[in-house]
C-alpha cells in the first residue's frame, strides 16, 4: 500500500484492513504511518508492517522489494503520487523530476515485481491510480496529466496482457479529490470526492472492470466531457485547472510588479 500516510492511501490501508488484509504500509511520513498502524491494530486483526521510505528514489524501490521479499503479497494498491501545478514554463524541473520518478517509474517497478509473483501463482491484484485530467492535455497541469495518463495507458494494457492469468489491473480514475494533494500542488478545490468513496469504489471494482471512475463528481466530470473532441476536452479541462490555480497568475503578478517597483526605487 504506497502513499498510505495521507489521503487515498490512507483511505485505501482502512478499507483493506476493514477486509481483513494484512497490510504493508509505504510513504515517507515514518509517524504518520505509525499512528495509522496504531489506530488499524486497534480496529482490526490485522497485521501491519511499516515502511518509511522515498519513492522518488531508486533506494525506496528496493526497500519496497526488499521488505516483502518473504511475504505472500496479493495485492499492491499504487497510491504514491503528487502532483504540479500552473503555467508549464514556470515548472520547477527537479520537482517535476521527482513526480515523474514517483508517479510512473516506481508505479512500473513495483507493477512488474509484484505481477510477475501473480502471474506465477496465478492469481493477484494490481490498482493504479490514474486521473480523469490524464484522458487528455490539462493546461496548468500539462505534467502532472501526462503523468496520469501515462499511468491510464499502462494500466490498460497490463489489464489486457494479464487477462485469464488470475491477475486483475485496475485504473482508477477520480476527479478531484479532498485530500492533501491539492495543498502540495498549489490548487485550490471546491466540491471534491472524498478519500474514502474513492477507496471503497475502487476495492469494489477490482476484477470487474478494467478502469472505474469514482465518485458522483467524477462521473459528472466524464460524462459530460466524453462526447467532445479532445481539444474541446483539453480546452475545458483548462478552464476548469485555471480556476483552481488563477491564485498563482495573481501571485506572480504581484512579485513581478514588487520587484519592477524596487528597480524603480533603486534607479
Amino acid at each position: 500500500m504506497t502513499g498510505a500516510s495521507d489521503g487515498i492511501g490512507r483511505a485505501f490501508a482502512r478499507e483493506a484492513a476493514r477486509g481483513g488484509l494484512n497490510l504493508v504500509l509505504v510513504a515517507r511520513r515514518k509517524d504518520r504511518l505509525d499512528s495509522l498502524a496504531e489506530e488499524i491494530a486497534a480496529t482490526h486483526k490485522v497485521e501491519t508492517m511499516v515502511l518509511a521510505c522515498d519513492l522518488s528514489q531508486d533506494s525506496g524501490i528496493d526497500a519496497v522489494v526488499n521488505a516483502t521479499r518473504t511475504m505472500d503479497v496479493g495485492l499492491l494498491v499504487a497510491a504514491a503520487g503528487f502532483g504540479t501545478s500552473g503555467p508549464i514554463l514556470e515548472a520547477n524541473l527537479d520537482e517535476e523530476r521527482a513526480m515523474l520518478q514517483v508517479n510512473c517509474y516506481a508505479l512500473l517497478a513495483l507493477s512488474v515485481h509484484f505481477g510477475r509473483q501473480f502471474a506465477k501463482r496465478g492469481r493477484g491484484g494490481i490498482i493504479l491510480m490514474s486521473s480523469l485530467v490524464g484522458w487528455q492535455g490539462t493546461p496548468f497541469a500539462a505534467h502532472y496529466a501526462a503523468t496520469k495518463a501515462y499511468v491510464q495507458s499502462l494500466a490498460e494494457a497490463m489489464h489486457a496482457e494479464l487477462k485469464g492469468s488470475g491477475v486483475d489491473v485496475l485504473a482508477s480514475a477520480p476527479g478531484p479529490v479532498n485530500s492533501g494533494f491539492a495543498a502540495r500542488a498549489n490548487m485550490h478545490m471546491g466540491v471534491a470526492a472524498t478519500p474514502e468513496d474513492i477507496a471503497q469504489a475502487s476495492l469494489a471494482s477490482l476484477g470487474r472492470s478494467r478502469t472505474v471512475v469514482p465518485g458522483l463528481l467524477s462521473k459528472i466530470l466524464t460524462y459530460s466531457l466524453v462526447l467532445l473532441p479532445r481539444a474541446a476536452r483539453t480546452w475545458v479541462m483548462g478552464q476548469i485547472m485555471h480556476g483552481m490555480t488563477k491564485h498563482q497568475m495573481h501571485g506572480a503578478s504581484a512579485v513581478h510588479m514588487k520587484q519592477a517597483s524596487t528597480s524603480e526605487d533603486q534607479s
